[in-house]
């Protein structure tokens, strides 16, 4: 799928939860795995690499399997979550695009015998099956999302930004907040308290991945070019309760 085709699977991706049992073909998971090779990473010096294992591989603890699961491996390095992310969530798009079930989840864990499959340390995964329900919305207001005057104080940039509003994020928290111009944008993360912390503090960070991929997509449908780098004020002058993530240049 070229960057349109994902864009305009943004609209209409849905978590799918309800598999079948039956497996993908073997020209389906090829075509995965094909496709795993050409994503496009944020941080290009963080070393990452994508599995794709059998349902039996993974301890669902209490949740409804999938006949595949597709897991991230990253070393670890400052922002390899976001990382991880704004790749896998390329993935998430293509599937979807592709007639494949997805669900990014963070409580299944790996068996050893799929965290051997790589050397990197493990980071989280998607469920992968052919879907037992809607594979897509309906429509827009399907989606249970903030509106954008909750995420950003950047005026006139309402198309722009859609696409981050309708990204997924862990138990829907949408923890992400911009700053800044339509030319000069800067993302911040929502600070969890102590107790959040533990069950999402480092999904946040892959959350921030996405919806920064998403822009990453919306930007290229409206002919501008992207620059993603780090701005030392922007990381001194967030708004309360937020930390720094990344800042975004558009151009076009």
């Amino acid at each position: 799928m070229n960057s349109e085709d994902l864009y305009q699977a943004v609209f209409r991706r849905k978590s799918v939860r309800n598999y079948d049992s039956s497996t993908l073909s073997l020209e389906t998971l090829q075509e995965i795995e094909n496709s795993i090779l050409k994503l496009t990473p944020l941080y290009p010096d963080i070393k990452t690499e994508f599995r794709i294992v059998p349902g039996e591989l993974i301890k669902t603890r209490m949740m409804k399997s999938s006949p595949h699961y597709l897991l991230a491996f990253s070393e670890k390095k400052e922002g390899h979550r976001v990382n991880v992310g704004f790749m896998l969530q390329q993935m998430d798009l293509y599937l979807s695009g592709r007639g494949v079930g997805t669900c990014w989840q963070g409580i299944p864990q790996p068996k050893k015998e799929a965290l051997a499959t790589s050397s990197l340390d493990y980071q989280i995964l998607l469920t992968m099956g052919k879907p037992q329900e809607a594979l897509h919305r309906g429509s827009i207001q399907e989606f249970r999302r903030k509106s954008l005057r909750e995420i950003t104080d950047i005026p006139d940039v309402e198309e722009l930004l859609e696409p981050v509003r309708l990204a997924p994020s862990s138990t829907n928290s949408q923890p992400w907040y911009i700053t800044g111009s339509a030319e000069l944008m800067h993302f911040y993360c929502r600070q969890p308290n102590r107790l959040k912390a533990l069950f999402v503090g480092k999904f946040n960070q892959i959350d921030m991945g996405i919806a920064l991929y998403h822009l990453n997509l919306s930007a290229e449908h409206f002919g501008k070019k992207v620059e993603f780098f780090k701005d030392d004020v922007a990381a001194q002058s967030g708004p309360s309760g937020y930390y720094y993530v990344e800042s975004v240049r558009l151009e076009g």
